[in-house]
């Protein structure tokens, strides 16, 4: 039996939830992280060193790092990466670049205007934050808009590239501020939607 250590209300945990429910599999979730359980505890900290989730267990295998469990999924069932070479380096490149350069801009602005963090309340680095966090949603839009000619980002099936930008996208969505609209990733945003797994973990916005 599959079991996914972490919250929900972590938008990468539900990158691993969402993927067990577009594969089909059978899996259980025990809920790890704060405010509810500290994986900086013993425990938690015996399966991943650095204390945060998700964690995938199968047996005696441990697996961290979100997309890491991404790809060992996909490569388990033979779903959600392309066959073909050139598609799958390019899922794997847009999968990167999710983690690497779509989500780190938008820190500031999450955290004043979704998580309510306090401190996070400086109106000058929230728009800071959001216009940093256009610029790349501008390189997917180029994407979605020009330049792949397809329903998603590396070809004309869903990937776990598409996982991870959806739930992104989702944010950018549903953070609560004046921003550039971008028509090809909206129209993106609402064909990941209409995908019963993207509807149900997209559709609970949380911190």
């Amino acid at each position: 039996m599959l079991k996914v250590l972490g919250r929900i209300t972590s938008i990468n945990v539900r990158k691993v939830l969402w993927a067990l429910d577009e594969l089909g599999l059978v899996y259980e979730r025990e809920d790890w992280g704060m405010p509810g359980r500290d994986p900086k505890v013993p425990e938690f900290l015996a399966l991943n060193p650095n204390g945060q989730v998700p964690v995938l267990l199968e047996g005696g295998f441990v697996l961290w790092e979100s997309n890491a469990i991404l790809i060992y999924l996909a490569e388990r069932e033979g779903k959600l990466l392309p066959g073909p070479l050139e598609q799958r380096a390019l899922a794997l490149q847009w999968l990167g670049w999710q983690a690497a350069e779509l989500n780190p801009p938008w820190g500031y602005a999450v955290n004043a205007l979704i998580r309510k963090t306090p401190g996070y309340d400086d109106p000058a680095k929230v728009a800071e934050s959001i216009a940093k966090w256009a610029t790349r949603m501008e390189i997917l839009e180029a994407r979605l808009g020009h330049d792949s000619g397809n329903g998603f980002v590396a070809g004309d099936d869903v990937s776990i590239a598409d996982i991870a930008l959806g739930l992104s996208v989702h944010r950018w969505m549903s953070i609560p501020a004046e921003k550039p609209q971008f028509p090809a990733v909206a129209d993106y945003y609402q064909r990941l939607l209409q995908r019963p797994a993207g509807a149900r973990w997209m559709g609970q916005e949380t911190p």
